[in-house]
């Protein structure tokens, strides 16, 4: 199957988001992206790759001191001060999502692509969720930790997905309105909720766009 559609993934912690995200990429052909736009940002930015993993999809160390500098960053830079990094991070990861869009179809999960994205045509932007008991069932058995702290990792890192996403694109993380599909990967499994975005992109591609 080919196609000219760009997916973006958004997912719960244990929803299986990778895993969905990588069957999709091998059933249509095209490449995948996760941590690899954080290893091309960095290349292309010059910025260490560390300092994008320590503020991958997390509201860096103090959420509170980023929010109150990131919102005077324009002040700053009229200023010729220099821009906090957090911000710095992810408008050079901004960048590079638009770059490798502009190269072709693709996968790309998380880290506010359908943001960056939301001017392409040819996006469709994806959310997978999965009840609670199965997510922590699957960050149990891959981790080989106890169901208590497969929760509570689970509740710490969609904490921190949530204020990432909600503070950079001014929706709201998991919230339908925010995305053109909502998944429950609980019900489907891996190999249905990929058919399933297929299936939808397919059916979007067929139908015409109203002429204006």
């Amino acid at each position: 199957m080919t196609t000219k559609t760009i997916i973006t993934l958004g997912r719960q912690f244990g929803s299986g988001g990778r895993a969905v995200g990588k069957k999709l990429a091998e059933d249509l052909g095209i490449p995948y992206y996760d941590k690899e736009i954080l290893s091309r940002a960095a290349k292309e930015s010059g910025i260490c790759e560390s300092l994008f993993e320590n503020h991958d999809e997390k509201p860096t160390n103090s959420f509170l001191y980023s929010l109150v500098m990131d919102t005077y960053s324009a002040g700053y830079a009229a200023m010729g001060m220099e821009m906090p990094m957090s911000q710095k991070v992810f408008l050079a990861q901004f960048d590079t999502i638009k770059k490798i869009a502009d190269e072709g179809p693709c996968i790309m999960v998380g880290r506010c692509a359908d943001y960056a994205l939301e001017d392409y045509d040819n996006v469709v932007n994806v959310f997978i969720y999965a009840d609670m008991e199965a997510r922590i069932r699957r960050v149990a058995r891959i981790y080989d930790i106890t169901d208590a702290k497969a929760k509570d990792i689970i509740i710490k890192t969609d904490k921190k997905r949530a204020s990432y996403y909600n503070y950079y694109t001014n929706k709201t993380w998991g919230d339908a309105k925010s995305y053109d599909l909502c998944l429950n990967s609980a019900k489907l499994g891996v190999g249905g909720t990929a058919k399933a975005i297929m299936d939808y992109v397919n059916l979007r591609n067929k139908i015409e766009k109203p002429r204006l």
